[in-house]
């Protein structure tokens, strides 16, 4: 039996106050919640006040707006939620604000409530904030595929060259324009048909070196081990842009890895409308981006936070 080989329970349906938790329609893995537009609204109006300087200078104001939408719900939602976000079955849910608004500050207030359900944004230095908010166009001179419109933005997991926890992830898409193609790809470690192969190799607990770019604000060197476990089950830690092998062998088992990922028939693309987001567990799920279309007039802004889980 592979390592990683186990049942899969079907994920079930369930309905609270102001909300509803479905299966996705579009990956069997995935949870879709959907909130009653009025919950929508009166989260809105309840924290409009609250600036985006405020969120950033004040860390209490941030737990706060979590507070306001779950005094909205049932006294489930935050466990709910939590529960997909650790549930290896599972590990990821998309969600949206329905069409309710196109203000991109609610759209950072909105993804800010979610994220301190879940538990604390770390530090993105590339921003200098909790968040990070970056634009994909038909230019761009940056050093890594993020910015990159027209590259395949290949599968991996993110926090490898930082020194702290990186639990989960979350998306959200902001704006777009003239966008062809660009969905999110994305891969459930257990949906990788070549997974033991690599997770039984030599050197998939070898402490690689993880280098950041200039782009991302970030000097000091990480070793990480490919796949490690937590919560006694099989993790991992990996993109090919920043990972600095030592040997020729080495530098061969992660493309080889990497092209296994590549290929896998696990791997999906999800299409998110503006205004929804993708959350997943940072440990179990990979993800990318495919390329665009090319367009003189592309546009498209997404927002990013990603941390760790808190008790």
């Amino acid at each position: 039996m592979s390592t990683v080989e186990m049942k899969k329970e079907k994920l079930s349906s369930y309905e609270g106050k102001g909300y509803k938790v479905q299966p996705h329609p579009e990956h069997d893995r995935l949870y879709h919640i959907e909130l009653e537009e009025q919950v929508i609204d009166q989260f809105l109006e309840e924290v409009k006040g609250i600036s985006d300087e405020q969120l950033e200078y004040i860390p209490y104001q941030r737990l706060m707006t979590a507070d306001t939408l779950l005094r909205l719900l049932d006294d489930k939602f935050g466990e709910t939620l939590r529960h997909i976000l650790h549930d290896r079955n599972s590990g990821g849910f998309t969600v949206g604000l329905r069409g309710r608004t196109t203000d991109d500050q609610d759209y950072v207030k909105f993804s800010t409530a979610l994220t301190h359900i879940a538990g604390i944004p770390n530090f993105d230095a590339m921003s200098k904030k909790y968040y990070a908010r970056f634009s994909v166009k038909h230019t761009d001179d940056s050093d890594s595929y993020l910015r990159q419109a027209y590259r395949r933005f290949t599968l991996h997991t993110d926090g490898t060259y930082v020194d702290e926890p990186t639990d989960w992830l979350l998306m959200m898409k902001m704006e777009e324009s003239n966008a062809v193609g660009g969905s999110s790809r994305l891969l459930h470690l257990d949906e990788w048909e070549e997974f033991d192969q690599f997770y039984q190799h030599p050197m998939a607990s070898y402490p690689f070196t993880y280098k950041a770019p200039a782009s991302k604000n970030v000097s000091e060197d990480v070793q990480r081990k490919t796949f490690y476990e937590w919560n006694n089950q099989p993790c991992i830690c990996f993109i090919d842009q920043f990972v600095y092998p030592e040997t020729i062998a080495q530098a061969q088992y992660l493309k080889d890895l990497s092209h296994s990922m590549e290929n896998s028939s696990g791997l999906i693309e999800l299409e998110l409308p503006v205004g929804d987001l993708v959350m997943l567990n940072n440990r179990f799920w990979l993800h990318g981006r495919a390329g665009f279309e090319k367009n003189t007039e592309l546009h498209r802004e997404l927002l990013r936070q990603r941390g760790r889980f808190v008790q």
